[in-house]
């Protein structure tokens, strides 16, 4: 009877049991699941967790880190319809917020809010209502090495596409690898390579709603052509055999300095940091043009909102709740957001004291209003999964610039009359 009793009672779903100092009082924790894209800052992720736990006895949170590469949206989906999603996950906004609507909480309450810079609220903003936090600014572009630029002659960055052949050219003649290219991760290439065509084109939510409509066009278009120039260089200057480096090996040739510049966010600072204390680093634009005026300017949004499991219980509803406003209202989880997981926060209640190098760059680019959007969670839903494969085809030598582009249309095609 005992065994049985301990059984039933381990299996009861969401909560644990634990003896009390008498041996009489039970405590009845609150199990929270929380899924974790960034595997950049996992360790740091499960210290700020083990810290709230410190302070709120009752909770326990188990983290499942999913990213780096892997698709944590497809396997989101078989949970949920399997009837068991995570309490605590992420979500893009825009369309991809659109598509999840039935299992987003209403946020729109909570204190954070508040504080919340307007334009990180707009990603999850529908019908009046707030349905995600965002989770902190994030710039990308390219990523280099001072010293081994220096080591060159190199005294400024390049500006335009001319300008980075020539940097190119003079890092290959000191046997320097310009490019460290992980081009095995699809993201890399159809989310944040091509985005930079979009972010250029002068409106580009216009572009957007003109592919859909029939009004615009891939082929022919000035930024596309101009970003696959783009990448033909970091292939030609960059590490052999792209295709068939991931993510990790990418960013740890870099960090060893084993190339000199890699297309990457402030989100590799953590990684960099590991393996490279102190590194001097720090950001340029991906230019697609020689034009360096239009160039001038970082790539920057918000990457991800945290959100709530709307069909969860009650319970863990609201302790979920207190776990997200906890990261950016507390001392101790504001201190975690800038010193531990190294992010630009997205909340006016949150300085950075201290800034690493790459966040140094990205805020004096906001400052000075040199940003270019972030525009893959506007695209008709699942489209994106289908420009990555095309691009490494394209690498791969499989089709020519305009065969890609216009497998790009018909993919557009495809997904907005969905």
């Amino acid at each position: 009877m005992l065994t049985a009793v301990m059984v039933i009672s381990l299996a009861a779903c969401g909560e644990r049991n634990e003896e009390g100092q008498t041996g009489q009082q039970k405590v009845h924790k609150i199990v929270l699941s929380v899924l974790n894209p960034k595997v950049e800052i996992a360790s740091q992720f499960e210290r700020l967790v083990k810290e709230y736990e410190r302070e709120h006895p009752e909770v326990d949170i188990h983290i499942r880190t999913v990213g780096g590469g892997a698709d944590d949206r497809a396997m989101l989906m078989t949970q949920f319809a399997a009837g068991k999603g995570p309490d605590i996950y992420t979500n893009g906004g825009y369309e991809e917020a659109r598509l999840w609507k039935d299992y987003l909480e209403d946020l729109s309450d909570q204190p954070w809010v508040r504080h919340a810079y307007k334009h990180a609220l707009e990603p999850m903003e529908m019908d009046g209502k707030i349905y995600g936090m965002p989770m902190n600014v994030e710039g990308y572009g390219f990523i280099y090495n001072k010293d081994l630029l220096a080591k060159a002659g190199i005294k400024e960055t390049p500006r335009t596409l001319t300008e980075l052949k020539d940097v190119s050219e003079k890092l290959k003649a000191m046997n320097i690898t310009p490019f460290s290219i992980g081009y095995a991760e699809k993201w890399l290439l159809g989310v944040f390579m091509l985005n930079i065509a979009f972010a250029h084109q002068d409106n580009p939510d216009a572009f957007i709603k003109g592919l859909t409509d029939g009004t615009q066009k891939f082929k022919g278009n000035e930024s596309f052509i101009g970003m696959l120039r783009l990448l033909d260089l970091t292939v030609q200057y960059g590490s052999k055999n792209s295709l068939t480096i991931d993510y990790n090996a990418a960013v740890t040739g870099f960090a060893k300095g084993k190339t000199a510049m890699i297309l990457q966010g402030n989100w590799v600072q953590p990684m960099l940091d590991k393996i490279s204390p102190n590194m001097n680093i720090g950001f340029f634009p991906m230019p697609i043009s020689d034009d360096a005026a239009k160039n001038d300017a970082l790539a920057i949004g918000i990457p991800n909102n945290w959100v709530v499991n709307k069909k969860t219980t009650a319970v863990k509803k609201t302790e979920a709740k207190k776990f997200l406003n906890w990261m950016v209202s507390s001392e101790q989880g504001k201190r975690f957001m800038t010193e531990q997981l190294k992010f630009v926060p997205a909340f006016s209640n949150i300085e950075i004291k201290n800034p690493d190098p790459l966040a140094a760059d990205m805020i004096k680019y906001i400052k000075e209003g040199k940003t270019l959007s972030w525009n893959w969670f506007k695209y008709p839903a699942g489209v994106s999964d289908e420009f990555g494969p095309a691009m490494q085809a394209y690498i791969n030598k499989q089709m020519n610039r305009d065969e890609l582009l216009q497998e790009f249309q018909k993919s557009w095609n495809r997904y907005s009359e969905k």
